[in-house]
Protein backbone atom coordinates (compact mmCIF):
# COMPACT_ATOMS: atom_id res chain seq x y z
CA UNK A 1 0.00 0.00 0.00
CA UNK A 2 0.95 3.41 -0.36
CA UNK A 3 0.36 4.86 3.17
CA UNK A 4 0.26 9.34 4.15
CA UNK A 5 1.97 9.24 7.68
CA UNK A 6 1.65 12.45 9.84
CA UNK A 7 3.74 12.43 12.61
CA UNK A 8 6.53 10.35 11.39
CA UNK A 9 9.02 12.03 13.54
CA UNK A 10 7.60 11.25 17.28
CA UNK A 11 7.33 8.78 19.22
CA UNK A 12 4.40 6.68 17.87
CA UNK A 13 5.36 7.64 14.53
CA UNK A 14 9.19 7.12 14.25
CA UNK A 15 7.82 2.77 15.34
CA UNK A 16 5.15 3.29 12.98
CA UNK A 17 7.47 4.55 9.78
CA UNK A 18 10.23 1.48 10.67
CA UNK A 19 6.89 -0.81 11.01
CA UNK A 20 4.96 0.20 7.76
CA UNK A 21 8.67 -0.06 5.54
CA UNK A 22 9.81 -3.42 7.12
CA UNK A 23 6.54 -4.47 5.70
CA UNK A 24 7.22 -3.37 1.97
CA UNK A 25 4.70 0.13 2.15
CA UNK A 26 5.80 2.91 0.36
CA UNK A 27 5.32 5.53 2.89
CA UNK A 28 4.90 9.53 2.33
CA UNK A 29 5.15 11.59 5.22
CA UNK A 30 2.55 15.21 5.36
CA UNK A 31 1.20 14.18 1.33
CA UNK A 32 -2.22 12.86 1.17
CA UNK A 33 -3.17 13.22 -2.40
CA UNK A 34 -3.26 9.71 -4.37
CA UNK A 35 -2.30 7.56 -1.06
CA UNK A 36 -4.34 4.07 -0.27
CA UNK A 37 -4.43 5.45 3.50
CA UNK A 38 -3.37 8.10 5.82
CA UNK A 39 -2.32 6.96 9.36
CA UNK A 40 -2.18 10.02 11.94
CA UNK A 41 0.16 10.19 15.33
CA UNK A 42 -0.01 13.47 15.23
CA UNK A 43 0.97 15.17 18.76
CA UNK A 44 1.96 18.90 19.09
CA UNK A 45 3.55 17.56 21.56
CA UNK A 46 3.05 16.99 25.19
CA UNK A 47 5.14 20.48 26.62
CA UNK A 48 3.21 22.77 23.77
CA UNK A 49 2.09 25.50 25.87
CA UNK A 50 -1.48 25.33 23.82
CA UNK A 51 -1.77 21.84 23.44
CA UNK A 52 -5.90 20.92 23.52
CA UNK A 53 -6.23 23.83 21.32
CA UNK A 54 -3.50 23.26 18.94
CA UNK A 55 -3.76 18.94 19.04
CA UNK A 56 -7.65 19.70 17.98
CA UNK A 57 -6.63 22.46 14.89
CA UNK A 58 -4.45 19.45 14.02
CA UNK A 59 -7.08 17.11 14.03
CA UNK A 60 -9.60 19.06 12.05
CA UNK A 61 -7.05 20.10 9.59
CA UNK A 62 -5.74 16.12 9.06
CA UNK A 63 -9.28 15.15 8.36
CA UNK A 64 -10.20 18.12 6.42
CA UNK A 65 -7.15 17.56 4.37
CA UNK A 66 -7.72 13.36 3.64
CA UNK A 67 -11.26 14.36 2.97
CA UNK A 68 -10.07 16.93 0.31
CA UNK A 69 -7.26 14.73 -1.46
CA UNK A 70 -10.12 12.13 -2.18
CA UNK A 71 -8.82 9.73 0.58
CA UNK A 72 -11.39 7.64 1.97
CA UNK A 73 -9.04 5.80 4.82
CA UNK A 74 -7.74 7.35 7.69
CA UNK A 75 -6.59 5.68 11.25
CA UNK A 76 -5.83 8.12 13.83
CA UNK A 77 -3.14 6.97 16.72
CA UNK A 78 -5.46 9.16 19.94
CA UNK A 79 -4.84 8.36 23.57
CA UNK A 80 -5.94 6.12 26.49
CA UNK A 81 -7.81 9.01 28.38
CA UNK A 82 -10.71 8.25 26.52
CA UNK A 83 -11.16 4.57 27.46
CA UNK A 84 -14.05 3.93 30.16
CA UNK A 85 -13.25 2.59 33.16
CA UNK A 86 -16.86 2.15 34.57
CA UNK A 87 -20.10 3.42 32.93
CA UNK A 88 -20.69 6.28 32.08
CA UNK A 89 -16.72 7.03 33.39
CA UNK A 90 -13.70 7.74 30.75
CA UNK A 91 -9.80 7.66 32.60
CA UNK A 92 -9.57 11.24 31.87
CA UNK A 93 -12.30 12.38 34.15
CA UNK A 94 -10.61 10.33 37.11
CA UNK A 95 -8.90 11.59 40.13
CA UNK A 96 -5.96 9.66 39.58
CA UNK A 97 -5.10 10.43 35.69
CA UNK A 98 -1.75 12.76 35.40
CA UNK A 99 -2.24 16.34 35.52
CA UNK A 100 0.65 16.65 33.03
CA UNK A 101 -1.21 14.39 30.08
CA UNK A 102 -4.84 15.80 30.58
CA UNK A 103 -5.22 18.67 27.96
CA UNK A 104 -3.78 15.93 25.70
CA UNK A 105 -6.05 13.06 26.45
CA UNK A 106 -9.42 15.53 26.57
CA UNK A 107 -8.17 17.34 23.13
CA UNK A 108 -7.86 13.48 22.20
CA UNK A 109 -11.34 12.67 23.30
CA UNK A 110 -12.74 15.16 21.89
CA UNK A 111 -11.19 14.56 18.61
CA UNK A 112 -12.55 11.28 19.03
CA UNK A 113 -15.98 12.26 19.32
CA UNK A 114 -15.89 14.48 15.91
CA UNK A 115 -14.69 11.64 14.22
CA UNK A 116 -17.76 9.98 15.49
CA UNK A 117 -19.81 12.51 13.83
CA UNK A 118 -17.63 11.59 10.50
CA UNK A 119 -20.07 9.22 8.32
CA UNK A 120 -18.02 9.94 4.69
CA UNK A 121 -14.48 8.64 5.78
CA UNK A 122 -13.65 5.01 6.75
CA UNK A 123 -12.04 6.43 9.98
CA UNK A 124 -10.43 4.13 12.56
CA UNK A 125 -9.19 5.88 16.28
CA UNK A 126 -6.64 3.50 18.04
CA UNK A 127 -6.80 4.30 21.94
CA UNK A 128 -3.45 2.44 22.63
CA UNK A 129 -2.94 0.47 26.42
CA UNK A 130 -2.70 2.90 29.62
CA UNK A 131 0.67 1.95 29.25
CA UNK A 132 2.67 3.21 26.07
CA UNK A 133 6.41 2.06 26.56
CA UNK A 134 9.82 1.71 24.63
CA UNK A 135 10.57 -1.86 23.52
CA UNK A 136 10.69 -4.39 21.18
CA UNK A 137 8.34 -5.87 18.93
CA UNK A 138 6.96 -9.42 19.39
CA UNK A 139 3.92 -9.12 16.90
CA UNK A 140 1.41 -10.12 19.55
CA UNK A 141 -1.37 -8.12 21.34
CA UNK A 142 -4.98 -8.17 22.27
CA UNK A 143 -7.87 -6.32 21.18
CA UNK A 144 -10.67 -4.58 22.89
CA UNK A 145 -12.79 -1.67 22.23
CA UNK A 146 -14.10 1.06 24.65
CA UNK A 147 -12.43 -0.30 28.04
CA UNK A 148 -8.80 -0.55 28.94
CA UNK A 149 -7.25 -4.11 28.67
CA UNK A 150 -6.01 -5.45 31.84
CA UNK A 151 -3.56 -7.87 33.43
CA UNK A 152 -5.36 -8.79 36.10
CA UNK A 153 -5.68 -5.55 38.62
CA UNK A 154 -3.06 -4.11 36.51
CA UNK A 155 -3.52 -1.82 33.44
CA UNK A 156 -2.31 -3.02 30.28
CA UNK A 157 0.40 -2.36 28.53
CA UNK A 158 2.27 -2.58 25.02
CA UNK A 159 5.35 -1.06 23.36
CA UNK A 160 5.33 1.71 21.04
CA UNK A 161 6.82 -1.47 18.47
CA UNK A 162 3.93 -3.63 19.04
CA UNK A 163 1.44 -0.50 18.68
CA UNK A 164 2.96 -0.04 15.42
CA UNK A 165 2.31 -3.80 14.40
CA UNK A 166 -1.38 -3.07 15.71
CA UNK A 167 -1.82 -0.04 13.53
CA UNK A 168 -0.73 -1.51 10.38
CA UNK A 169 -2.76 -5.37 11.21
CA UNK A 170 -5.34 -2.37 10.72
CA UNK A 171 -4.61 -0.52 7.93
CA UNK A 172 -3.52 -4.20 5.68
CA UNK A 173 -6.77 -5.42 7.28
CA UNK A 174 -9.46 -2.92 8.63
CA UNK A 175 -11.61 -4.44 11.32
CA UNK A 176 -12.71 -1.29 13.40
CA UNK A 177 -14.16 0.70 10.67
CA UNK A 178 -16.09 3.96 12.08
CA UNK A 179 -14.94 2.34 15.30
CA UNK A 180 -12.42 2.57 18.10
CA UNK A 181 -10.64 -0.10 19.16
CA UNK A 182 -7.71 -0.20 21.97
CA UNK A 183 -4.42 -3.01 22.32
CA UNK A 184 -2.13 -4.95 25.14
CA UNK A 185 -0.52 -7.32 26.12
Amino acid sequence: MHIALIGATGFVGTALLNELLQRGHRVTALAVRGVDAVASAYNPGWTHPDLHDEFLRGSRAITAGVKAAGVQRLLVVGGAGSLYVAPGVQLVDTPQFPAEWKNGALAAREALNLLRQESTLQWTFLSPAILLEPGERTGHYRLGTESPLMNGDQPGKISVADLAVAIVDELEAPRHLQQRFTVAY
